[in-house]
């Protein structure tokens, strides 16, 4: 891990204790509470049928409401404004981690996919459509929440992120009709169609991982220049723990 111990966890001491002691309280059960944040989103469209309507009534991109590109954003932004982007030139000569990334997101993860979709909900075709297109889609906001609370390489995980991003630009619509059209034409199974604008997948990516990402990066250059690089660990990035639970906000 890239990261040094005084901006992880503040002391060498502390790194010496069992990893569940070093985490908070909101760290240690943070999947319960999305758990339960789910839980009461379910009970709030339930309880209130107008509520997902009200919450869409402003719209960041088509289909993605305000109060999610807020909670997103509040997410994204702490992790990002951690990074320290000088070091991003050593993190993106490791050809290895980066061909790895992508055999694994592009080539790997949406033939798993596919292929449990069909085992399972062969006969439910929405269902089944659906789950090949989550297997096309990679998370963004998530990968970088659960790396910075295993304490993991940000640096590497910031040019995974990104370079993922734009790779998903380029290929989901291509991936999409190769595996709800094509490929199951060659295996003599039904096919779906799919209409991809790619201009709209490159609007979301640019907005919901370019604003945070921007924000992040200015953060950390202007923090860095103002107070120095010891200065900006110590006081100017922003905490995680508001990001754990804005997760949670944005999974219910």
């Amino acid at each position: 891990m890239s990261a040094e111990p005084s901006e992880r966890s503040g002391g060498v001491g502390v790194l010496d204790a069992p990893v569940i002691a070093r985490l908070s309280f909101l760290d240690r059960f943070l999947a319960l509470w999305i758990v339960i944040a789910m839980a009461v989103g379910i009970g709030l469209g339930r309880a209130i049928p107008s509520l997902n309507r009200h919450l869409n009534a402003i719209q960041v991109t088509s289909g993605t409401s305000l109060p999610i590109f807020i909670g997103l954003l509040v997410m994204m932004y702490p992790v990002l404004a951690k990074v320290r982007y000088d070091r991003l030139g050593s993190v993106t000569r490791d050809r290895r981690m980066l061909v790895s990334s992508l055999v694994l997101n592009w080539l790997i993860g949406p033939a798993v996919m596919f292929t449990l979709a069909w085992l399972f909900l062969a006969n439910e075709p929405t269902y089944r459509t659906g789950l090949i297109i989550v297997g096309l889609a990679r998370c963004i906001a998530m990968v970088l929440i659960w790396n910075d609370l295993s304490g993991g390489d940000r640096e590497a995980a910031a040019v995974l992120v990104a370079i993922n991003s734009l790779f998903q630009v380029v290929a989901f619509a291509f991936l999409g009709y190769f595996y709800l059209e094509v490929l199951p034409g060659w295996l003599g199974l039904s096919t779906v169609g799919l209409h991809l604008s790619v201009w709209r997948i490159a609007e979301t990516v640019l907005i919901f991982l370019g604003v945070p990402l921007l924000a992040g990066y200015l953060t950390r250059t202007l923090g860095e220049r103002a107070r120095g690089a010891s200065g900006t660990r110590r006081g100017c990035c922003p905490g995680s723990p508001r990001s754990r639970s804005t997760a949670c906000s944005t999974r219910s």
